[in-house]
């Protein structure tokens, strides 16, 4: 048993650390935060490049990889590896109320958060810093007006949509809220996959939004959930010491050491070995990077003469097939 312990390396790979968190990713992150609330031995790496792909996170078990794009999620194929956290809570009543107001109120207000309704740096510092001041202007443009168009908005019912977006997130908070009360964890006070879904929301909102955030304001509001969020970013990442930086929000230094008794967890900040015998998706990587140099040059010009086409008044003129692209988070 040591010794297939010993042998097997498991790795979850990441976007980068960034505002206090081991990633700044909010599908990363709550891979990350069920690794550790399941208490499974993994180290942390990084991809640095294609920000823009969904195939990221991904998690290394030995020979085997699980991308964030399989068909049941990224979530759902950890519970293989690392093991089942909902045994016993997914049959619950409440279960499948409180999972779809995680996956889709609170999924899409922090998208469009991220994407339209806030200020742009933080979506540009999770995702974009590494890259060319223009490739990550236009790959930020391009996502941007894809959630515009995933929610239907337009200028004549911008107003509307946010506001019915920002209301079913309050619908949310408050919900949870009143489901969390006095415990440690959503159901049964024991962890669960949506208490990974939701600490991951929360943090991204209260340590990557600015003070101006409409989320982050609203969700200051339930103290329960803050004190909710504070143990646990305690007990999962500053005990682990994967916390990069101080934290701005809760106002605690992120400790390299621990502070509430040894991590049971290993997630050590770690490059990746280079493996023998590579995946098909590895060699793909590596294929797309030669042309890297040569899509940065292309988005230089593509930015160009998207700028080009702005009129005087500063609207950017399109038409109507420009918009047309498969983007994938």
């Amino acid at each position: 048993m040591e010794a297939n312990e010993t042998t097997q390396r498991n790795t979850l790979v990441v976007r980068k650390p960034c505002f206090g968190l081991p990633t700044g990713c909010p599908q990363c992150l709550s891979a990350y935060i069920y690794l550790k609330l399941s208490q499974c031995s993994f180290h942390l790496d990084y991809h640095l490049n294609y920000p823009d792909s969904d195939q990221i996170p991904y998690f290394e078990a030995g020979d085997s990889v699980t991308y964030n794009n399989e068909k049941e999620g990224i979530i759902d194929c950890l519970k293989k590896d690392a093991g089942d956290l909902d045994v016993g809570l997914s049959s619950l009543p409440e279960w499948i109320p409180n999972k779809v107001m995680l996956t889709t109120w609170l999924a899409d207000a922090l998208e469009y958060e991220l994407w339209v309704g806030s200020d742009p740096s933080s979506a540009s510092s999770i995702y974009y810093s590494d890259l060319s001041w223009p490739l990550g202007k236009v790959l930020f443009w391009k996502k941007a007006n894809w959630v515009k168009l995933k929610h239907e908005i337009s200028k004549d019912n911008a107003e509307v949509k946010e506001e019915d977006i920002y209301g079913r997130a309050n619908s949310a908070y408050d919900a949870l809220s009143t489901l969390l009360g006095e415990d440690n964890y959503l159901f049964e006070n024991r962890p669960s996959s949506l208490d990974a879904i939701f600490l991951a929301h929360a943090l991204v909102v209260l340590q990557a939004f600015p003070e101006s955030s409409i989320l982050r304001t609203n969700f200051s509001k339930h103290a329960n959930l803050v004190r909710y969020v504070q143990q646990r970013k305690e007990e999962l990442i500053e005990a682990a010491g994967t916390s990069p930086s101080n934290d701005p929000y809760f106002g605690a230094g992120a400790s390299s050491s621990t502070s509430g008794g040894p991590s049971t967890s290993s997630s050590k900040f770690k490059r990746k070995p280079k493996k023998e015998q590579q995946t098909k998706e590895e060699k793909k990587y590596k294929r797309r990077a030669k042309y890297f140099v040569v899509a940065q040059v292309v988005a230089v010009v593509l930015f160009l003469s998207i700028m080009s086409g702005i009129s005087d008044d500063g609207e950017i003129e399109l038409d109507d097939g420009d918009l047309e692209y498969g983007y994938d988070d």
